[in-house]
């Protein structure tokens, strides 16, 4: 199996505590509220996720709720093709930082990886200023 040809780890910090911050992010049902570059919508199907994304019809799975701030998710495209994406939430001070890591896929040019880095700070620049807001809760 050979390595990515290339990893960025995208992070953000967060005025908010880490349970905070990874229960609301672990909740699937809430990535339509920050996470936009992978959901416009999501429904519960038939014992899975299905999110409505940008580039059809996907679904999602997290690992299982755990006490180490561990927020991993597949997604699978309509291809058929599953993308694994690392996510962290650290403590950091008294707050958090959420560390996603993307890999470039083989078949990803330079302008999609940047595309898809520029997707990911969005959405967890939305996540930081909805938390922050204290809009999570809602």
């Amino acid at each position: 199996m050979k390595t990515f040809p290339a990893v960025r780890h995208i992070s953000v910090s967060i005025d908010r505590p880490p349970e905070e911050v990874y229960a609301f992010a672990a909740e699937p049902a809430n990535l339509p509220r920050w996470a936009r570059g992978l959901s416009g919508s999501i429904e519960y199907v038939n014992g899975e996720w299905i999110a409505d994304s940008p580039i059809g019809k996907v679904k999602v799975r997290f690992v299982e709720r755990n006490a180490l701030g561990v927020l991993d998710h597949d997604v699978t495209l309509v291809s058929g093709v599953s993308v694994h994406n690392p996510l962290r939430v650290v403590a950091n001070g008294g707050g958090s930082e959420l560390v996603f890591t993307l890999f470039r896929r083989q078949d990803v040019s330079d302008e999609d990886f940047a595309a898809d880095a520029r997707a990911v700070e969005r959405d967890l620049a939305a996540l930081k200023r909805l938390l922050e807001a204290g809009e999570g809760a809602r």
